[in-house]
This record gives C-alpha cells, structure tokens and sequence, in this order.
C-alpha cells in the first residue's frame, strides 16, 4: 500500500446539507387533523366492524 509522505492530496471539502424545507401552519393543522381522525378511527373501526360481522352473521343465521 502507498503512503503518501507528502501529504499532498487532499480529500475534498464536505459540503454542508441545506436544511430540509419546514411545513407551514397550514400544513401543521391539517397534518394533526390527519393524525386525530386515524386515532379517532383505531378506536371507533373495531367496534364498527364488530356490529357489522354480527349483523351479517344474524342476517344469515335467522
């Protein structure tokens, strides 16, 4: 392996990253919007879907 004794290279200079664009207010409050209904939907589509199931299953058993 070489060894540059010199030191005559030089590795390049880093650049730096452009910071990453922020969401405006808008953006935010439709985002936590968003955020509320999918909670709101954990918690409601089980029960939903459970009504549902047991309406089918009554339809076909009566």
């Amino acid at each position: 392996m070489y060894l540059d004794e010199k030191n005559e290279w030089r590795p390049p200079e880093r650049r730096s990253r452009p910071s990453p664009p922020q969401i405006t207010e808008r953006q935010q409050r439709v985002l936590g919007w968003l955020i509320m209904a999918n909670v709101v939907g954990l918690l409601v589509a089980p029960v939903g879907g459970a009504s549902i199931i047991h309406a089918v299953s009554l339809w076909f058993t009566s």
